[in-house]
């Protein structure tokens, strides 16, 4: 009986043994797949700040023009900000990148984007920011335009450029967004865009954003 009864807490302890070998090798999988999942993959990100709710700046910038003023109409007002960007990045080359956009518009290309917005249904008022590529906006910025519904929402479109202004920009995003109510824009050359504080400010007075 007693050996009987050994054989068996024996074979317990094994059955145990192999149950937890087994959960361990599947966690491990897991952290596997995790680091080799590829980093340019597409994810559902939602903006910085979710409680304020009702303003989002979504801006994309090459440079860092387009950045400095998407953060400066966020002091100003408030609001969500977020990044517009490409899964496949521009050349660090100015060259190779006005070729890159040259194509991209030419051929009516839509680069994919890294994230998306998840609560767009949560915003009234959008702000949309961008650098003059070719007399219009990049194309990754009509890639995000045409991810959502704006119907009834409020547009805020701001550039930075090099003597350009907005080129056809404004049009082009009416075109995309026709439900929209698109506000007047300011555009502003990309290489004074850094200290234009007081022309942002009183722009955003101009449209009522700021007091």
């Amino acid at each position: 009986m007693k050996k009987i009864l050994a054989v068996f807490t024996t074979m317990v302890m094994i059955f145990a043994l192999t149950a937890c070998g087994g959960k361990n090798s599947a966690v491990a999988g897991v952290g596997q797949e995790a680091k080799t999942a590829k980093p340019s993959e597409s994810v559902q990100v939602k903006p910085t700040n979710e409680k304020s709710g009702k303003i989002l700046i979504a801006y994309f910038s090459k440079t860092g023009n387009t950045r400095s003023v998407a953060n400066e109409i966020q002091k100003n007002i408030g609001g969500d900000i977020f990044e517009i960007k490409t899964i496949n990045p521009y050349p660090e080359d100015y060259r190779a990148t006005t070729i890159q956009a040259r194509n991209e518009k030419d051929n009516n290309l839509r680069p994919e984007l890294t994230a998306e917005v998840t609560n767009m249904a949560s915003y009234d008022i959008i702000f949309v920011g961008y650098p003059d590529w070719w007399g219009t906006m990049p194309m990754g910025v009509f890639t995000f335009l045409g991810k959502y519904n704006f119907a009834g929402k409020t547009i805020v479109p701001f550039c930075t450029h090099e003597g350009s202004g907005f080129g056809t920009s404004i049009s082009d995003l009416k075109n995309t967004c026709p439900q929209a109510n698109v506000l007047q824009g300011l555009a502003l050359r990309g290489s004074s865009a850094a200290g234009s504080q007081e022309e942002i400010a009183a722009w955003l007075k101009t449209i009522g954003m700021a007091k």
